[in-house]
Parts: structure tokens; sequence; C-alpha cells
């Protein structure tokens, strides 16, 4: 199939207003963060959903689910029948999936130790899937923080700044969409591309030490 660039649906104007524009501390203990220590700082820094206009909490709504799953699954408490969280710790790997009937929500997260040695990538992406297709829903996206060892903050940067471009190319392939899976293991972005027949391809991100090649 044609080379494209990737096409990921993403409605994060509400999510950009509500982002911390200002680094957020990673506490953690040992000499590195894990996975846990990214995604506890992760959904600390999340709004209050109680603080959201009623037309906000919609696009919200997933991760305070997912919030929520976190904190019960540390207390020990079980998980709706509709939820499923996998922290990995040793593999560097977090997924979150809730079931509605056909409908399907994940979450995932990994980060990458950078080649300087100095910082780590943390990403966080959200993605919907109706009957096993994915459907590019209105509050999907995906999100990449830089992480500092010295300071131990991440900030936010954009797609473009790792090669991960969130914009459509022209091509004879125009209304493929396409979703991407995290690496559990190995390093590398897997893209799957879908028509309206479902499932029409895949191709890799791959790492490079500080971001990503197509």
């Amino acid at each position: 199939m044609k080379r494209l660039s990737i096409v990921v649906i993403m409605a994060f104007s509400m999510l950009a207003m509500f982002a911390q524009e200002e680094a957020i501390r990673v506490d953690f203990t040992g000499k590195q963060p894990t996975i846990k220590d990214f995604l506890q700082a992760y959904v600390q820094s999340l709004p209050d959903i109680n603080d959201l206009d009623e037309c906000d909490v919609e696009g919200m709504q997933l991760l305070e689910d997912f919030r929520h799953a976190v904190l019960y699954q540390g207390e020990g408490i079980a998980l709706e029948p509709s939820e499923k969280l996998d922290i990995d710790i040793k593999n560097g790997y977090v997924c979150y999936e809730q079931r509605h009937e056909r409908e399907l929500s994940r979450i995932e997260m990994c980060y990458w130790n950078e080649s300087d040695g100095k910082h780590k990538l943390f990403a966080c992406v959200r993605q919907s899937f109706d009957n096993g297709w994915y459907v590019a829903g209105q509050y999907d996206g995906m999100e990449f923080f830089r992480y500092n060892n010295a300071t131990k903050t991440m900030k936010r940067i954009s797609t473009e700044e790792i090669g991960v471009d969130a914009v459509s190319e022209e091509s004879g392939n125009m209304g493929v969409l396409s979703s991407i899976s995290l690496p559990r293991k190995g390093k590398d972005i897997e893209v799957t591309w879908w028509d309206k027949n479902g499932e029409c391809g895949a191709s890799p991100l791959k790492w490079n030490g500080h971001g990503f090649n197509f």
C-alpha cells in the first residue's frame, strides 16, 4: 500500500485548554521512575471533572473512569466487570480497557529512555473501537511528554517534535484512518490502517532514540 502519514482523529481542544503548561512533577523512590510513577503523575495532573462545564464532562469521562480504576486497583478494590487495568512495571506499559456491548475504549501508556541519557519520552494514547473496528472517536487522541532526569519533571511536547504527525497527507488512499499500538515489548509503535472494509495494513513507527521515523 502507499506510504501515508499517520491519520489520528483527535479532539484535543478541550483537553489542551486544561492541560498543564507547567512541568508535571514525577515522584518516585529509587534511582529511576517506573511506568507506575508516570501513570500516577499523569492522572494527578488531570482536571477535576467536578470543575468542568457540562459540555466538557463527556470528553473527560473516560479519563475520569481511568483515574478511578487506578485508585481502586491501588487500594485492592475490584473494578467494574466492564473494566480491565494492566500495569506492567517490568515492561513499562499500561493498558486500560472499558467495554460497553460492542464498543471498546482503550488507554495505553509507555515510556522510552532517550539516547542522550538525560530524558525519557512518555506517551498516553486513547482510542475507540466498535465491534473490533477502529472508529476514531470524538475524544480519541495521543499525548507525549518529555521527562527530564535532572528536574524529575515532564512537559507536554508536540507530535511533530518527535516525528509523529497528526495530519493526513493527500494521496490515493484518502479516507484511510490509522490506529496505533504502543509497545509492551520492543521500542517501535505499530500503526494499523483502516478503510471502510476494516483493517487494511500495518507499518511501524521506528524509535530512533529521540523520536520516531516512519
